[in-house]
This record gives C-alpha cells, structure tokens and sequence, in this order.
C-alpha cells in the first residue's frame, strides 16, 4: 500500500514513515523540506499521485486565533487534490477532548480540522491523542521562573510520541473508520503532580506551586481531556519514559 504522510519528518510523522516501512507498505514522508506546501497547494498533486492513503500530521504555526486559518486552508487543499487523485483514506491526527474545551483557540480550530475532514468527499479516519510526554517540558517552562513552577491542577493522561505513531501507523493501514479512535496513556495524573514527578526525577530543586489560573490548561475544565471508556490505551508509563 501506498501511503503519503504529509509532515512524515516531524517527531510523529517520521516515526509513522518508518513504523509503515516496517511492515511492508511504500511510506512517503512529505514536507516544506521535500518541496510541499499545504497552504499554496504546491507539489500536492505529486505527492498524491499513485497514493492509497494519505496522512495529515501537519500543525499550525501558532496556536492562537490564525491556527483556524492554517486548518481551513490546508485541509481544503488536500482534500481537494485526494479526491482528484482517487485517494482512498485520509487520516489526521488529533486531540482527545478537543471538543470539550471551547474556550482554546487552538483546540477549536483543531475541531474545524475534524469537521472539515468529516465534510469531505474522501473516507476517513481520526485519530484523537492525549498530550505527549514529550511536550511536558514546554509546559513547564510556560510559568516558571528560577524557583517555582505554577501548574494547574487539571487530569490528563499523557502518552509517548512513540506510541502515538504506532496508533497513526496502525490506524492508517486499516480501512477507514469513519469516524473517531481515542489512544492515550495508561495513567490518570493532575499536571501539578506531574510536574513534581518531572522534576523530581530530573534533580530539580524547584517547588510546583498548584495555581488554577496558569497556563494553557488552566481552560480545561474537569475530566474534558481524559480518555473515556472505549479509548485505546498505549503501555509506556510516564516515570518508565522518563527513565530512559
């Protein structure tokens, strides 16, 4: 099978690339760096050409009010080049809950994305995940300064990119879903208490201060990003990745 992976370079795409190759299918990661663009639509139809399935891992640049934007036009154009081309699959990965947090632009422009894709004329599937271990680090630095680290007390349940991918790759090789397929991690954290384990783990001398109003997530309200019943949940626990 012949499958495009549009952002195939970025830490999930080329995870998925390889994962795909792995297991017999013709991966093709595509990129700016590879002569692709969503926004304009140049070298869309080369890339698609030939292609059983293509997926979208592609992000906005920002995560404010433009991200809408980037998600209206880019999945215009390529659902517009996959049906052209006779494309069979489009997949997109997305967010658990996204539709539960109104108040992030982000989160409602990622929603756009979903419901544009449903619209469309080309089967589908979306894969919704929760946060990446790997992004933790960035959340941290959000609210921090050299002796406290203010964190809200919001319930997630983060997961490795690694498992991430598999979930994209396993999903992009099935039939279409028509629908919607929650992974996320094996464990339940409030990401205040995430944070203590961060930084205990990492010999870090500073205090997590529990403050309901900082950061991103302090617009995620009760149990809005935790995986419901049904969810696929991946095995890698947060204080065995962070060991390694």
């Amino acid at each position: 099978m012949k499958i495009a992976v549009i952002g195939g370079t970025g830490l999930i795409g080329s995870q998925v690339v390889r994962i795909l190759r792995e297991n017999g299918h013709e991966a093709v990661p595509h990129s700016p760096s590879t002569g692709l663009d969503l926004l304009s639509g140049k070298g869309l139809a080369e890339a698609l050409t030939g292609a059983d399935v293509v997926v979208n891992l592609t992000n906005s640049p920002t995560f404010d009010e433009a991200s809408a934007g980037f998600f209206r036009v880019s999945m215009d154009n390529l659902l517009t080049a996959a049906h052209a081309a006779g494309v069979g699959h489009a997949v997109i990965l997305s967010i658990v809950g996204v539709d539960q947090v109104p108040d992030l632009d982000y989160y409602r422009a990622k929603l756009l994305q979903e419901q544009i894709l449903e619209a469309g004329a080309v089967p589908y599937s979306i894969v919704r995940a929760t946060q990446f271990f790997e992004f933790f680090g960035a959340v941290l630095s959000w609210t921090s300064d050299e002796n406290t680290v203010r964190l809200p007390a919001t319930r997630i349940q983060p997961m490795a990119a690694a498992d991430v991918a598999a979930a994209v790759a396993e999903v992009s090789a099935g039939a279409p879903l028509q629908g919607i397929r929650n992974v996320a991690g094996p464990e339940v954290f409030t990401l205040d208490d995430l944070g203590r384990v961060t930084l205990a783990t990492q010999g870090d001398r500073r205090t997590v201060i529990t403050d309901d109003s900082a950061g991103m997530f302090a617009a995620v309200k009760g149990d809005a990003i935790i995986a419901g019943d049904g969810a696929v949940l991946a095995t890698t626990s947060y204080r065995e990745w962070l060991m390694r």
